[in-house]
C-alpha cells in the first residue's frame, strides 16, 4: 500500500464512524467486566457470586437469536441506524440506575438491571458490527476493524480508569451517571450518519434472514470444517478470557488500590494493547490471517502466565504495570489476527446474522466458562439443579492462571483444521465473495 493509500485510508469518514461505533460498542461491555465487580468487591460481595454475574451476559451469546430481526426490519431510520439510536437511548437511560442499589441487600435487582444492560449492548453490536460492515470496502475492512477494536479498548479506559478514580471522591450513584454521559458521542455520530446503501437490501422474508446466513455459511465450508471454524472462534481466546474475567478483584485482593489500578493497571494495558493490535494488522500484510493467529495466538497464551508469577513477586506497582503490559500487547496481537479471520468469514449479503454469530461464540466463555472462575480461584459448593451437587476445590490464584494457560491449547489445535501454517491458498479459496 503506498503512502498516499495509507493516508485516505486512515483518514476518511468511514475511519472516523468505526471509532464512534468502537467506542459506543466497548463501554457498556467494560461497565459490565470492569466497573460492576469493583463495586460489588468493594461492597462486601464475595468472589463466587461476582464470577457468577457473568451469567448475565448471556445476551452476547444469544444475540445470533435475534440478529435476524435486524436484518429483516427497518424502524423509522434504516435497519441499521434505527437499532443503534433505540439502544444507545436504552443504555444511556439504563447505566445510571445501577447506583440505584447497595451491593449486598440489592444483589438480585443488580443483576436483573445487568441483563437489562447487556440485552440492549448486544443488540446495539448486532447493529454497528453490520453498520461497519456495510460501509467499508474490501480494501478497507482489516484496517477499519483495527481502528473498531481499538477505539472498543479505549472505551474501556473510562469504567476501568476514569470511573475507578471518581469513585474515590463521588458517591457511586453519580460515578454511573457520569460514566453512562460517554455513551452520548456514539449517539450524535449515529444521529449524524447515513444508512449504507447495502442496508437498504433486506431480506424479503423473515424466513430468508434466518435460514440463508447459515446455508450460505455450511455451503461455502461444508459441514465438518463449519463447525471446526465455529469451534475454533469458541476456543482461540478462551484461556485470556478467563484469565482476565476476574483482573480487577485480582488487583485489589493483591493489594492494590482502586486509584493505582484506575492509574497505572488500566493505562499499562490499553496503550500496550492497542500498540499490538495495530502491529498485528501491519505485520498480517506479510504473515497472511493463518500464520498471524498462529504466531499471535502462542504469545497470547504465554503472556497468561505472567498473572501467575505476580501472585508471588513483591507488591511494586512497576511489576503490576510491566505484567499487565505484556499480557495486554499478547492479546493485542491475538486480537488483531482474530477479529480478521472474523471478518474474513462473513458474508456481506448476511452481516448481520454471521457477524452475531461469530461474536455470540467468542463472547460464550466470557459470559459462560467465566461464570465459574470465582468457584476455580476460592472452590465451594456449586449446585446445578436438585440432584447436580458439586463441591470444588480452589486452585488459588497461581494455580487458576496455569490453569487458564492450558485452556489455550485447544483453540490452538484446532488451527491445525481451520488454517495450516501452509494454508494460505486454502483459507483464501474458502472466503466469501460477493
Amino acid at each position: 500500500m503506498t503512502t498516499h493509500s495509507l493516508r485516505e485510508s486512515l483518514f476518511n469518514r468511514r475511519m472516523l464512524i468505526c471509532v464512534g461505533t468502537g467506542f459506543s460498542s466497548g463501554l457498556p461491555l467494560y461497565i459490565l467486566i470492569s466497573l460492576v465487580p469493583v463495586w460489588l468487591r468493594e461492597g462486601g460481595v464475595n468472589l463466587k457470586s461476582i464470577g457468577l454475574m457473568a451469567l448475565v451476559q448471556f445476551p452476547y451469546i444469544w444475540k445470533f437469536l435475534w440478529a435476524p430481526l435486524c436484518d429483516r426490519y427497518g424502524l423509522f431510520m434504516g435497519r441499521r441506524r434505527s437499532w443503534m439510536v433505540l439502544t444507545q437511548l436504552a443504555l444511556l437511560a439504563g447505566i445510571p440506575a445501577f447506583g440505584w442499589f447497595a451491593p449486598e441487600p440489592d444483589l438480585a435487582s443488580i443483576r436483573w438491571l445487568a441483563l437489562l444492560v447487556a440485552f440492549f449492548s448486544a443488540t446495539q453490536d448486532i447493529a454497528v458490527d453490520a453498520y461497519r460492515r456495510e460501509i467499508l470496502s474490501d480494501e478497507e475492512m482489516g484496517l477499519g476493524n483495527v481502528v473498531h477494536v481499538n477505539a472498543y479498548k479505549i472505551a474501556g479506559l473510562i469504567p476501568g480508569s476514569l470511573s475507578l478514580i471518581l469513585a474515590e471522591h463521588l458517591p457511586w450513584s453519580a460515578v454511573y451517571f457520569i460514566t453512562a454521559l460517554f455513551m452520548l458521542p456514539g449517539l450524535i455520530m449515529t444521529l449524524l450518519v447515513r444508512e449504507p446503501e447495502y442496508s437498504k437490501r433486506a431480506p424479503s422474508t423473515l424466513r430468508s434472514a434466518v435460514v440463508e446466513p447459515f446455508r450460505e455459511f455450511v455451503g461455502r465450508h461444508g459441514l465438518s470444517s463449519a463447525l471446526a471454524v465455529l469451534a475454533f472462534i469458541f476456543f482461540y481466546k478462551l484461556g485470556d478470557s478467563m484469565a482476565t474475567a476476574l483482573a480487577m478483584p485480582f488487583y485489589l485482593d493483591m493489594g492494590f488500590s482502586k486509584a493505582e489500578i484506575g492509574m497505572v493497571a488500566k493505562h499499562a494495558g490499553l496503550w500496550p494493547n492497542v500498540i499490538g493490535g495495530i502491529l498485528g494488522g501491519i505485520w498480517m500484510v506479510n504473515l497472511g490471517i493463518p500464520r498471524s493467529l498462529w504466531i499471535f495466538g502462542v504469545l497470547q497464551a504465554l503472556v497468561i502466565l505472567g498473572f501467575a508469577w505476580l501472585v508471588t513477586a513483591s507488591h511494586s506497582l512497576i511489576n503490576l504495570a510491566a505484567i499487565i503490559g505484556a499480557e495486554a500487547f499478547g492479546v493485542g496481537l491475538g486480537t488483531a489476527a482474530f477479529v480478521a479471520f472474523t471478518a474474513s468469514t462473513t458474508h456481506p449479503a448476511y452481516t448481520a446474522t454471521q457477524f452475531a454469530l461469530f461474536t455470540s461464540l467468542a463472547a460464550t466463555p466470557r459470559t459462560l466458562v467465566n461464570a465459574f472462575t470465582g468457584f476455580l480461584v476460592e472452590g465451594g459448593d456449586l449446585s446445578l439443579g436438585a440432584n447436580f451437587h458439586f463441591h470444588i476445590e480452589g486452585l488459588g490464584w497461581q494455580r487458576f492462571f496455569w490453569f487458564c494457560f492450558f485452556a489455550a491449547i485447544p483453540g490452538m489445535l484446532l488451527l491445525l483444521k481451520v488454517a495450516p501454517w501452509n494454508g494460505e491458498a486454502e483459507f483464501n479459496r474458502r472466503r466469501p465473495q460477493g
